[in-house]
């Protein structure tokens, strides 16, 4: 079996399936790599003679998929759009892969607590929209993301959305947003970094990754709280 897709390969992993091969970003280099998941590298893929090749409709390109069965390969196409299409998503790739998904249970949905910014990509900036799996998550912790009538990722910068949310959240990837883009960022609003694995990787670690969310936002809400306070001139 050959993984394209790094949530993949990280839940395969956690079954005690090795896939013969994965992608660079699958954050294992023990594997044989075939490529990043935009740019595989067909021709490996099929010198392996895999049984079976993993790639997620959001995560690889159709060309390639088209290729590959032209080609002969067996493939398999997952399409996570949503937390809740976790769930059917691995008790299907089990079948394939004889594993059993025991599903976890999800941690309960929070109140409300605002808009935010999610950036995804600087030059040209781009940012998490509706209809996504990373903005279904951030709905389970009460957070909405804005733009919300643009699709699923919408050219939009902090300037564009400066006054209509109530915090940015920069993840780690697909773009390696951290502290030196602080200061543009800032312009939407209060800056909480995350990990991106853990908005955007969906999988065994799915319920794990909403409650380590809801912890850095719960942390980064008591912060600005508390700046808020320190500054209110009613204490001096």
């Amino acid at each position: 079996m050959v993984s394209l897709v790094p949530s993949i390969t990280e839940t395969l992993s956690a079954w005690g399936i090795e896939p013969v091969a994965c992608t660079r970003y699958c954050e294992r280099p023990d594997l044989a790599h075939v490529g990043g998941t935009k740019n595989p590298d067909l021709d490996a893929i099929v010198t392996l003679r895999p049984d079976l090749v993993v790639l997620d409709a959001e995560e690889n390109r159709r060309e390639d998929y088209d290729e590959l069965v032209a080609r002969g390969v067996t493939v398999h196409a997952t399409r996570v759009t949503s937390v809740d299409d976790v769930d059917a998503t691995l008790e299907e790739l089990g079948q394939l892969v004889g594993a059993t998904w025991r599903a976890a249970p999800l941690p309960a949905s929070r109140p409300a607590r605002g808009r935010a910014y999610v950036p995804i990509w600087r030059r040209p900036w781009r940012a998490l929209g509706p209809a996504t799996y990373g903005a279904s998550l951030l709905a389970r912790l009460g957070v909405a993301v804005v733009p919300d009538d643009a699709g699923p990722y919408p050219a939009a910068s902090p300037e564009d959305v400066a006054g209509a949310v109530a915090r940015v959240i920069a993840p780690s990837e697909p773009y390696p947003f951290a502290e030196r883009h602080r200061t543009e960022l800032e312009v939407a609003g209060p800056v909480t970094f995350v990990d991106g694995r853990d908005l955007f990787w969906w999988g065994v670690r799915t319920t794990d990754a909403i409650a380590r969310l809801a912890r850095v936002l719960d942390d980064a809400g008591a912060a600005v709280a508390g700046e808020t306070a320190l500054d209110d001139p009613r204490r001096s």
